[in-house]
């Protein structure tokens, strides 16, 4: 989905089975709207409205997707604004296009989460179901339960970041809840400390959940991308 306007561009990238008509997605097309802002968002593919099947991605797979949409669906410079896996496919896409990346806002960033939080969580008895049946349901608190390949992990580790430096030098703004159930709040710190930009915030909401989608973090949301945008915009 496209809204024309001046730039640079803001492109909305979502989390892992979410899509681009999520309460953070809207909020952001409102504002951009009203500012008279372009915007881009989409969905990866097995996701929302694209074709493809769910379990047939990876991390790799919806990198490119999401450059295949930048690169033939914007000009000029842009912000990437990531939630959740979306923010570590922010960050690949901007160590992807770094000549046109002006600034990256992470939601509740995930960045590793396939290893770091999936693979970590898994008891030695669910290891062996992904090994042997190359998939796993996860239950959600967001609503079905979830299918985790075993694509999905070991191609994610092609694409670790947290492990050394980050080589992003556009301005980052990290923004975590502290009661995020899903990604520690931490990821964020650890996020920034790898991050060669000299320009990285971060903001803690205390009472924040993962989602950050109650008014108070949207308005948070709304400010910090604005602020990106730039100061017309603002």
């Amino acid at each position: 989905m496209q809204q024309s306007g001046i730039g640079p561009t803001l492109v909305f990238l979502p989390g892992f089975a979410s899509d681009m008509l999520g309460q953070k997605a809207d909020a952001l097309a409102g504002l951009c709207a009203e500012h008279g802002r372009a915007m881009l968002r989409f969905d990866y593919s097995g996701h929302g409205a694209s074709g493809g099947t769910f379990t047939d991605g990876t991390i790799g797979r919806w990198t490119a997707d999401a450059l295949a949409a930048i690169d033939g669906l914007t000009d000029g410079p842009i912000v990437l604004v990531g939630s959740s896996m979306g923010g570590w496919i922010a960050l690949l896409a901007a160590l992807a296009r770094p000549a046109r990346v002006v600034g990256l806002v992470g939601i509740a960033a995930a960045p590793d989460f396939t290893q770091d939080l999936m693979w970590a969580a898994m008891a030695p008895p669910e290891r062996a179901t992904l090994a042997r049946d190359g998939v796993l349901m996860i239950p959600s608190e967001y609503g079905p339960s979830t299918a985790i390949t075993r694509a999905l992990i070991e191609e994610g580790r092609n694409h670790l970041l947290l492990a050394a430096p980050i080589a992003i030098y556009c301005k980052v703004r990290l923004l975590h809840g502290q009661r995020d159930p899903d990604v520690p709040w931490e990821t964020a710190l650890r996020l920034a400390a790898c991050l060669e930009s000299a320009d990285v915030q971060v903001t803690l909401v205390k009472h924040g959940d993962h989602r950050l989608s109650r008014p108070d973090d949207l308005a948070l949301i709304g400010r910090t991308v604005l602020t990106l945008l730039g100061k017309d915009a603002a």
